[in-house]
């Protein structure tokens, strides 16, 4: 499975939060990672970020509605 992304939110002018479906290694992973824009305005990504395991976003989704 290639990589693929689900959601592209800008978070400044030069920063953006891209939120990808990835395999490692015969898991299945979500990636939130912060990309900047290079010179030729093409999303590089950063060490910003976190990858987790798709199974935990049950346990992630209910602790962030409970912020909400």
């Amino acid at each position: 499975m290639a990589d693929k992304i689900l959601k592209e939110i800008p978070k400044n002018k030069s920063e953006t939060i891209v939120i990808s479906e990835k395999e490692f290694r015969g898991n299945q992973y979500i990636d939130l990672r912060v990309f900047y824009k290079d010179d030729n305005e093409e999303l590089k990504p950063t060490k910003k970020g976190i990858m987790i395991k798709k199974d935990l976003l049950p346990e992630i989704r209910e602790t962030i509605n409970n912020i909400e």
